[in-house]
């Protein structure tokens, strides 16, 4: 095993996230200067600044001529949200299921499934279907900001804003500059990786790439566990998705189209991919009507497992 691989994948996904942390906090900060209501800037802002890792890492890979590390780290992405971090989560804390999952969030994460499915089986995604993609993210956010505005509820941004503007761009730019040393650590680790196992850039993207961007995710949703609060919402994993395929794969293919070279990713992990978004909507009606608890748990979590166990073996 290369060392040096290892040195550089876990040094690029420490600087990545740091980076996007800064540039979460300052991003909402200098938002919330300039009076941008809180819906928006959730819906969006935070969006954005989540998804910086699984953004910057497609784009350098779609830009080294590595789609195949781009796609596979979208679909990876995708399939860890729902198989490790969910399936994790509500193994060790049930969450209760509102309607506004099955009603809204979950079919609107079906269809961005089911049309990157689509757009997809021709082997390539052009400019084209990724301003068509930003297009669908531009609705999708207006049809939210209208859902939400409609429910009155308080939008609560689960970030602590920081206090001085100079100090909000000075994160910003440390951020940015922490995303992109960090995006290229991590791009050169996973490659050389690939290359000193002799597997395909598709494996490290769905394994390595994937699980390394969702820690955040898994972390916070650990750490809400131990101390016994609301663990992580069903809603912010399915946005995940959400924004992974319009706004990931959009941006990445309007700058670069991405060719899929590694046929297993359109023969077998989109399907699986498809598998992990479809079985939320009957999880959350059996055995237990609006829980996801840990008999379904158990049953996403060893489907991914397996999964995992499957492609490396």
């Amino acid at each position: 095993m290369d060392l040096n691989s290892i040195y550089l994948l876990s040094a690029g996904l420490i600087v990545l996230v740091l980076g996007a942390n800064l540039l979460l906090k300052s991003a909402v900060s200098i938002s919330l200067k300039f009076n941008v209501p809180r819906l928006l800037i959730g819906l969006t802002v935070v969006s954005l600044a989540t998804s910086a890792p699984e953004l910057i890492i497609s784009i350098k890979s779609a830009l080294i001529g590595s789609s195949d590390l781009a796609i596979s780290n979208v679909v990876g992405s995708n399939i860890a949200n729902l198989g490790l971090v969910l399936g994790l989560t509500i193994l060790f804390s049930p969450i209760n299921i509102s309607k506004d999952i099955y009603k809204y969030d979950w079919p609107i994460m079906m269809f961005s499934a089911v049309y990157f499915f689509i757009i997809i089986s021709d082997k390539i995604i052009s400019n084209l279907e990724g301003v068509i993609l930003i297009v669908l993210l531009i609705i999708t956010i207006s049809f939210l900001i209208k859902k939400q505005h409609s429910s009155e509820e308080d939008v609560d941004l689960e970030v602590n804003p920081v206090e001085s503007m100079s100090q909000s761009i000075l994160f910003l730019i440390v951020g940015g500059i922490f995303l992109y040393l960090g995006s290229d650590w991590f791009i050169l680790g996973a490659i050389d990786l690939a290359n000193s196992f002799g597997v395909s850039e598709r494996i490290i993207g769905i394994t390595v790439v994937s699980i390394g961007t969702s820690i955040p995710e898994l972390a916070t949703s650990m750490v809400a566990i131990v101390k016994k609060e609301k663990g992580i919402s069903i809603g912010n994993l399915l946005g995940s998705n959400i924004f992974n395929v319009f706004a990931v794969l959009g941006i990445t293919s309007i700058i670069s189209p991405l060719i899929v070279n590694d046929l297993n990713i359109i023969n077998f992990d989109i399907y699986v991919m498809l598998f992990f978004s479809a079985i939320i909507f009957p999880l959350i009606f059996f055995p237990k009507k609006f829980v996801l608890g840990r008999v379904e748990g158990f049953v996403i979590l060893s489907a991914y497992v397996g999964y995992i166990y499957y492609i490396i073996m």
